[in-house]
């Protein structure tokens, strides 16, 4: 009796395992950072192209160097920027799409954390040839925040490009992980390398990419620092206040006035090209950078995203009260229920979770309420609805026009039960 039951267990044992092989062998497949997790929205998915990416070194000449202002005099320096681009490919839709993006956690800078170097994988082509056959793609430039880097949303970079854009991430010297510096230099510097990046890609020849670019149709997004920077570059010039502070934080420098609402310069400089602007966790607001007549001066189509507990640029004096004071721009604010400041960046990486490592490395990307896989999917799914409508001409209503609270009904796009804790607030311009 007692080798029939043995038998009998072994013989249950193998055929529950038999049954459960092909999930454990799901379980496998590799999950890299943009994947649609098995509720992601519908325009999460990736798009039809498969991407190339390269890496561009670009210098913008003759800039101030804020960092070395002396005794009232503005030295000059020409400023280094590396950028990432992300383009459809001129490959078969079936090759095997794979590279290594090289990181670091830490911070050179003020803190002195050590730099750790890791690596991480993206589904991209290093140095593929771009692909020419179907005309123009529409330009993003990405902004990210302080500090950080090129890399820090490849989740978004790489699945925009897959849907037929030209994607550049701009690595905002002074600002990065690797070279983090005084402050002021990214509150000068973050616009300036926005619309010099633009400026570049728009010209750039002699190179397959720059036949393919569609500069009059661009977007630009930007993470907190990158919020504040695009947020100007969009047509919401800089508080007199906040020109002021920054002349006593460096000295008595007036370099940042030329992006201030009330200089007739900086009025006569906003970009048509750029048709539309998304802004997580823009930076700024509680701080004075902008007043009421500045914000007015928004009049480009905005998306912001926020945590409704971001404790790093406020919510309801910060974030959302840029969105309501933008009442030039038709705009849209998503949030987040209970989620903090890091609602744009990848995943952490796994090296964040060692032991003994300094908590920051893991709350760079993390948030302490929100599995940051789902915020990635949530987000290409609403930027993707927003870009295609403002740069492609896309009608994307039924995605965007939708219930205010996502816990009343079932947001379009979602599967069952998985548009909870969040907010989508949408105001047309006054103008």
């Amino acid at each position: 009796m007692k080798g029939t039951y043995g038998k009998s267990f072994r013989l249950v044992f193998l055929f529950i395992l038999t049954l459960s092989t092909p999930v454990i062998l799901q379980a496998q497949h590799e999950f890299l950072y943009g994947d649609q997790m098995p509720d992601a929205p519908e325009l999460s998915a990736r798009g039809e192209h498969t991407i190339g990416v390269r890496t561009m070194e670009l210098v913008n000449k003759g800039q101030v160097d804020i960092l070395n202002f002396k005794e009232g005099k503005e030295a000059m320096y020409d400023r280094p920027l590396t950028v990432e681009v992300w383009y459809p490919a001129d490959v078969s839709n079936s090759t095997d799409a794979s590279v290594t993006y090289e990181e670091v956690m830490g911070t050179r800078g003020d803190t002195l954390r050590p730099l750790i170097p890791f690596t991480f994988k993206g589904r991209a082509i290093r140095d593929a040839k771009p692909k020419s056959s179907v005309g123009k793609f529409p330009l993003i430039i990405v902004s990210h925040g302080y500090v950080g880097s090129r890399y820090l949303m490849t989740y978004l970079t790489e699945n925009l490009a897959s849907k037929g854009y030209l994607v550049v991430s701009i690595d905002h010297t002074d600002s990065t992980f690797k070279d983090a510096n005084a402050f002021h230099s990214t509150l000068l510097n973050r616009a300036k390398d926005i619309k010099f990046i633009l400026n570049e890609m728009a010209s750039l020849s002699g190179d397959a990419l720059g036949g393919i670019i569609d500069s009059d149709n661009t977007g630009i997004v930007g993470y907190s620092m990158g919020g504040y920077g695009v947020l100007n570059v969009g047509g919401a010039g800089y508080s007199d206040g906040a020109a002021a502070f920054f002349g006593q934080m460096t000295g008595g420098s007036t370099a940042i006035n030329s992006l201030v609402a009330s200089n007739p310069e900086y009025q006569s400089s906003i970009d048509p090209r750029i048709k539309a602007v998304v802004a997580f966790a823009p930076w700024g607001m509680e701080r004075g950078v902008w007043d009421a007549e500045g914000l007015k001066g928004l009049k480009k189509p905005t998306l912001f995203i926020a945590g409704s507990q971001d404790d790093i640029s406020g919510y309801e004096k910060g974030i959302k009260a840029i969105y309501e004071g933008a009442v030039n721009a038709d705009r849209y604010l998503l949030t987040y229920m209970n989620a903090r400041h890091n609602v744009a960046p990848n995943p952490p990486p796994a090296e964040s979770l060692a032991p003994g490592l300094h908590i920051d490395e893991y709350y760079r990307y993390a948030d302490s309420s929100w599995d940051q896989r789902k915020i990635n999917n949530v987000n290409q799914h609403f930027v993707t609805a927003f870009l295609g409508t403002h740069l492609k001409g896309e009608d994307n209503s039924k995605f965007l026009d939708i219930t205010e609270n996502s816990n009343e009904k079932n947001w379009p796009g979602f599967k069952p039960r998985s548009s909870t804790g969040m907010e989508l607030l949408r105001a047309k311009a006054t103008e």
